[in-house]
């Protein structure tokens, strides 16, 4: 059983759990419930901002705890201060340590798209990314059927919440699209070996097509590597280890960006 599957496996049983605590009518009275989603397609694609979005993660299955101690008001604040053009706020407790009040917590104290990182099996899971400020979900090729995955982008369009595909390879690109998605990621981490390599990126970036923002996700840790990305024709690149690792990882992203811009005005 590959790490994915056991995160699936739990996952399910979570959602079983969590729909019977919290049911829909419940998330439904959320504050957030009424308002109007910021666009992560167009954060992303704004000239003033750097295309990055910013990753709050505590700690993931391949590495372990990542940093225990950081604080999400500080640390999301200081990553828009930065120029990240949006926050990724992992939600999953189980592997990756967060919670969703993780997320409502960084919609509280910024104004900026917030993506909802989690492994989104449900309907139940949209309704209470909804409900605790997200603006974006993230849907994983590899763990859903193409029928799935679309039809879980329909509904999280019903909610006017923005959704981002990633995947991992070319085999989960063309089954998958569906005018539902705003973003398409690529995931350069092997799910079976856990390596990453930026090639994954530049080989999958022409076979998107151009209707959907293009993101590059995991295993970016130098300023050099976003400004080639750029060039393949990426809008978007998503960080969260290199900044989180780091004592204070919103001092690592506006020295990150900093020097992306520096390397983009030459």
């Amino acid at each position: 059983m590959d790490i994915l599957q056991k995160i699936i496996a739990h996952k399910e049983k979570e959602v079983a759990e969590r729909k019977g605590l919290f049911p829909p009518k419940l998330l439904e009275q959320s504050i957030y419930f009424e308002s109007k989603p910021v666009s992560l397609k167009k954060y992303l694609l704004r000239e003033d901002k750097s295309g990055i979005i910013a990753e709050f993660k505590r700690k993931s299955p391949s590495k372990g705890v990542i940093n225990a101690h950081a604080k999400v008001e500080r640390t999301t604040i200081g990553y828009m201060q930065a120029g990240a053009s949006a926050l990724s706020v992992l939600t999953d407790s189980e592997f990756f340590g967060g919670k969703n009040e993780d997320l409502s917590t960084a919609r509280k104290f910024n104004f900026c798209p917030v993506l909802r990182k989690d492994f989104i099996i449900d309907e139940y899971q949209i309704i209470e990314a909804k409900s605790i400020g997200a603006d974006a979900i993230l849907l994983i090729a590899a763990c859903l059927t193409p029928e799935r995955l679309k039809e879980l982008a329909a509904f999280a369009k019903t909610l006017q919440l923005e959704v981002l595909m990633e995947i991992h390879n070319e085999e989960e690109l063309h089954p998958y699209l569906s005018p539902d998605l705003d973003v398409v990621g690529v995931n350069n981490r092997n799910l079976k070996t856990f390596e990453t390599s930026i090639e994954t990126s530049k080989m999958l970036v022409d076979k998107i097509p151009n209707e959907f923002v293009k993101i590059s996700e995991s295993g970016i840790s130098d300023p050099a590597t976003i400004v080639e990305l750029k060039k393949a024709g990426f809008q978007g690149f998503l960080i969260g280890e290199t900044f989180m690792k780091t004592g204070r990882p919103e001092r690592a992203a506006a020295e990150f960006v900093e020097q992306v811009r520096k390397q983009l005005s030459v």
